[in-house]
């Protein structure tokens, strides 16, 4: 049976979620095909980096769509808006147990298209950051850009406490709840 290059994406990025300097070669047996299939659907680990960042931003949107985040933007409910960032939370957290190596890579700070995107899904955050500063839920005296920024480090910690085994799955949507409103909340 053929691998189709989405397995190969698959197997990829979880073996760069424990092994994040990976060879090609080392990628190709990961996702159990000789390093002639790999380059035969990936020419270079560039590209291939550049299809997990794709996914994962797809992904992310995924989990940004789910909770109708536009909507969700122009809510001044504060109940509403603090209920749309518990179920992003939860979506986000299985992004980041999922394509955790995508949150801190280099090659998806520096790939045009992948950073476009990065920053167009942000700016759909930091929109419903805003919200919730206007609302009273944030706190109003911190840039939004600064809750954006403490939002993506608490992920990354998501990742490091679940790939570390430092907590349980069950509890970390909470967990990055309460910490992000302990810290930005009013």
């Amino acid at each position: 049976m053929a691998v189709t290059s989405d397995q190969i994406v698959t197997a990829a990025i979880h073996h760069l979620n424990d092994n994040p300097t990976a060879s090609m070669a080392e990628l190709a047996e990961a996702a159990g095909v000789s390093r002639a299939t790999l380059h035969r659907h990936f020419s270079s680990r560039d590209d291939l980096l550049v299809a997990l960042g794709s996914r994962a931003l797809e992904r992310w949107e995924q989990a940004q769509e789910s909770v109708a985040i536009t909507a969700a933007a122009r809510e001044s409910d504060p109940g509403r808006l603090r209920e749309a960032l518990r179920e992003l939370a939860t979506g986000l957290v299985d992004v980041a147990d999922e394509h955790g190596f995508a949150l801190t890579d280099h090659a998806m700070s520096v790939h045009p298209d992948l950073l476009r995107r990065a920053d167009e899904l942000e700016e759909r955050e930091i929109a419903l950051f805003a919200a919730a500063q206007r609302a009273g839920l944030l706190r109003a005296d911190l840039p939004v850009r600064w809750i954006s920024n403490t939002w993506y480090g608490l992920l990354v910690a998501v990742r490091e406490s679940l790939r570390r085994g430092d907590v349980a799955r069950r509890d970390v949507a909470g967990l990055l709840v309460d910490t992000f409103f302990a810290g930005t909340g009013r």
